[in-house]
């Protein structure tokens, strides 16, 4: 399990847990999940362009991300911020279909981007992940205080002179940057459980938004490596196990909170 082969793998998983667990308290603040997971399986596409025409895996995986972004934005002026999402969603398929089906030697690739594939990981993968992962929190930790206060209200936001269009932008923008790096370890299948569980659960336990990070980041933690051992010993894919204990770790959450609801009741 901590072979050589293993190290990478430990890096960037580690690196991926806690920008998802970041990222996650957002997620479920601003109650957009659906996008959470509509970006990953979206983006996934992008590793058959950068098949295609020749480049790195991790930046056909960012294009793709990024196109998502937009659509979603751009279309939610104009229809429900689902059907956006869901129109976005199809498109970018649409686009993986053709790249797949010009490249035709890449269906290995795609298994390894849909369920995860933790062995896959090199040591050039340390730095694009690591750089991305730093701009990500880095962008968290100055902008906390407006993402926070537009996932409670808008309105709110935009009298403090915050535009509250501007602040989604930047988060799904954030939400994008987080799918592309995690893709290659978690897979696309269940990137979003990874930023979607802990952070639901941390959600249950914490009083504070920064306690609330700090719990979610570490459930994420537990999660990832929890899945990366299980992983090696069974040789099951890892995006199997992620999103397993991580629904396993909401439903215990909710545990306390229904038992006190029906001590009230």
């Amino acid at each position: 399990m901590f072979a050589s082969y293993m190290i990478n793998g430990w890096i960037v998983a580690t690196i991926i847990a806690v920008v998802a667990g970041a990222v996650g308290v957002f997620v479920v603040l601003r109650g957009t999940s659906f996008a959470a997971h509509a970006l990953p399986i979206g983006a996934f596409p992008g590793a058959a362009a950068a098949d295609l025409f020749g480049i790195h895996e991790i930046w056909g995986l960012l294009i793709f991300a990024m196109l998502g972004v937009l659509g979603i934005t751009q279309l939610g002026r104009r229809q429900r911020r689902d059907v956006a999402t869901a129109l976005t969603l199809v498109t970018l398929l649409g686009l993986g279909t053709l790249f797949l089906s010009l490249s035709g030697h890449y269906a290995q690739g795609v298994f390894a981007l849909l369920f995860g594939q933790l062995v896959s990981v090199s040591r050039g993968d340390i730095l694009p992940v690591a750089g991305i992962g730093l701009l990500v929190l880095g962008t968290l930790a100055a902008r906390f205080r407006p993402l926070l206060l537009s996932s409670a209200s808008p309105d709110l936001a935009a009298a403090r002179g915050w535009a509250p269009a501007q602040l989604d932008l930047l988060f799904l923008g954030l939400v994008g940057l987080t799918t592309a790096m995690a893709l290659p370890v978690v897979g696309a299948l269940l990137v979003f459980s990874l930023m979607v569980g802990p952070a639901a659960a941390a959600r249950s336990f914490a009083r504070r938004p920064a306690q609330a990070v700090a719990l979610s980041i570490a459930f994420s933690l537990g999660t990832l490596w929890a899945a990366i051992a299980l992983a090696y010993v069974t040789d099951w894919p890892i995006g199997f196990f992620v999103g397993s204990i991580a629904a396993a770790l909401f439903t215990l959450s909710e545990v306390p909170r229904r038992f006190s609801r029906t001590a009230l009741g």
